[in-house]
């Protein structure tokens, strides 16, 4: 074969290195000649093939590898409705587990959990040297583990033993894939990751490309963390224009960059000196992050800091054409290029209450949001949530919601009722009810969703407490979702639906709000969003800011971009404020 376990560590793979030509070849040496992957020729010893997407890894963005290898189930077949075919599939599962490749399963992925290389590999010798059949999900472990240390070296290095570590699990790693290859299992997603992340471990982000174009001639779809050791290992180099090709692969495949890809493309872009590029990054952070990391703003800062930036730019501009573009965006960004030109202000800043930037004094702007979009996500919500919930009782409250809507305000009335409070507080619920009735424009009682053990039993049954419920009741303000039933699904349609307000401190980022995977969530919340804070003097209701908390630019040409850090509640949110002086006739129309 091209190598063997002696192999040394390289500085990086040429594409004359024997390893490389390897990689090459790695469609031959699984599934023979021919461009088409024949799975059904491919099985493992004692197991059916694993399915792919049970193969799977979590990605940490921080440091840019997986932090665990996700088992995939263990082969199971469809239950029987006889007690003898249960127990026989019991017994399956129980023998599977104490067979030598259901134990050596079992001890890889406890080395998986705890970051255990060395064990590891002692397993995965013994395990060859009593020739137990070892199935992808092994190989995957035991590559994620490889490229893991050796992914560790390239974020700390640091030397010592972590450097021993890594070099060993590169070294070993190349040469269990080499394995992997030799016993025909065939790769899958997680495997060609863990391998471009070793690839990318001896800085040879080119190899670590091609391990995703093969993953598109096995016909199998990359994923976002598979483009990360090309993507990254390109723009640590400044070999831009491979950088904008991974970038390029990516949208052809489909795949969506993420702040760390965004910012990485952003600060090479400005090292460069490719204003065209940095404009275009800060308007895709702008739809896709809208408010940036501390890292994120630094390098904003340091592009707008340069002598490139001070270059790029027209000095006279079509007014028209950028108030045109204002409109057509909704506000907020024109799309016509850097306006102006010489040196930039940049300066940390604060908006007041009504979003004037308090150091250049130029107003933000409420981006607005498409009836249609608001619509469409009303549609895609209810979809999602009949699936979700007992159906019936979804389309229940919808028809009760057309019957006694719409409101002008939705209340959580959980989130509310337990802020500051060991025990759920009526008296604090009620409160805000008749605060956001106080502001409503018809002076309307908002819609109040409760979960039904709320409304039955414990201080429900305090008699002042059920006056109050029956008198919510009886006005159509409340409702009770039923047992077993997530109320969120019940309170999110119920603003969305009535384009209205809701009040709420719930930040709405657990798996449920992850699964409506949409642009417009985010912006639809900020607009729609009542947060509360409660003090000795009561609760303090926090009406969405009159502004969009967003990236924004200016028809001056000037630049506003918001930051996570400050919440706008208890600390101001800072924002990276950049402008400069236009000419004096660059706002003539041309």
């Amino acid at each position: 074969m091209l190598f063997a376990s002696s192999i040394t560590v390289t500085p990086s793979l040429t594409r004359n290195h024997s390893l490389f030509t390897f990689f090459t070849k790695i469609p031959l040496l699984l599934f023979g000649h021919g461009s088409h992957v024949h799975r059904h020729l491919i099985h493992y010893p004692s197991l059916k093939p694993l399915n792919r997407d049970s193969n799977s890894f979590f990605v940490n963005k921080s440091i840019r590898h997986c932090s665990t290898a996700v088992c995939a189930i263990a082969p199971t077949h469809e239950s029987s409705t006889t007690t003898k075919a249960a127990v026989s599939n019991k017994s399956k599962r129980k023998a599977f587990r104490e067979s030598p490749e259901g134990v050596l399963r079992h001890k890889l992925d406890m080395c998986s959990k705890h970051g255990d290389l060395a064990e590891a590999l002692r397993l995965y010798d013994d395990a060859r040297s009593k020739a137990i059949p070892l199935n992808q999900h092994i190989y995957n472990v035991l590559l994620y583990l490889c490229s893991s240390s050796s992914q560790s070296k390239v974020e700390s290095k640091s030397g010592g033993n972590d450097d021993e570590r890594s070099n060993l699990g590169l070294r070993r790693g190349l040469e269990i894939f080499q394995q992997m290859g030799i016993d025909k299992i065939a790769p899958n997603e997680a495997t060609f990751t863990s391998v471009a992340r070793l690839a990318a471990a001896v800085e040879d982000p080119d190899m670590a490309f091609d391990m995703v174009k093969r993953m598109m001639s096995c016909h199998i779809p990359p994923r976002l963390r598979s483009y990360g050791p090309a993507l990254f290992g390109f723009c640590e180099k400044r070999e831009a224009d491979k950088a904008y090709e991974v970038d390029a692969h990516m949208a052809s495949s489909g795949v969506s960059p993420e702040e760390p890809e965004l910012a990485a493309l952003l600060g090479l872009s400005a090292d460069v000196a490719r204003g065209d590029r940095v404009y275009e990054m800060l308007h895709r952070l702008r739809t896709t992050v809208r408010q940036v990391s501390e890292l994120t703003a630094e390098t904003v800062e340091r592009w707008f800091n340069s002598d490139a930036a001070a270059d790029v730019g027209k000095e006279k501009w079509n007014v028209n054409n950028v108030k045109e573009g204002i409109a057509k965006g909704g506000g907020g960004w024109h799309g016509q290029g850097w306006l102006g030109k010489g040196k930039w202000k940049v300066e940390r800043t604060e908006m007041d209450k009504t979003g004037v930037c308090r150091t250049c004094g130029e107003k933000l702007v409420s981006i607005d949001i498409d009836p249609l979009e608001t619509q469409n996500f009303a549609t895609s919500l209810s979809s999602l949530a009949c699936k979700k919930e007992v159906k019936a009782d979804f389309n229940g409250f919808q028809e009760w919601l057309r019957r006694h809507g719409p409101y002008d305000a939705v209340i959580d009335g959980a989130n509310v009722g337990l802020i500051n409070q060991h025990d759920f507080s009526f008296f604090q619920l009620n409160s805000i009810v008749n605060e956001m009735r106080e502001v409503s424009p018809s002076k309307r009682l908002p819609l109040i969703i409760l979960h039904h053990r709320r409304v039955n039993g414990g201080s429900a049954e305090n008699p002042r407490n059920k006056k109050l419920i029956q008198s919510w009741k009886k006005s159509g303000a409340l409702y009770a979702t039923p047992a077993g039933s997530n109320d969120d699904w019940y309170w999110l349609y119920a603003a969305v639906s009535c384009k209205c307000l809701l009040v709420t401190n719930d930040e709405m980022r657990d798996h449920l709000f992850q699964l409506l995977g949409t642009s417009f969530f985010p912006r639809w919340k900020e607009k729609h969003q009542v947060r509360l804070t409660v003090s000795r003097r009561g609760p303090t209701l926090h009406m969405p800011p009159p502004y969009s908390i967003v990236i924004q630019e200016s028809e001056r040409g000037s630049w506003h971009v918001p930051t996570v850090t400050g919440d706008d509640i208890e600390t101001p949110r800072k924002w990276v404020c950049a402008t400069r002086a236009p000419p004096s006739d660059a706002l003539s129309s041309q």
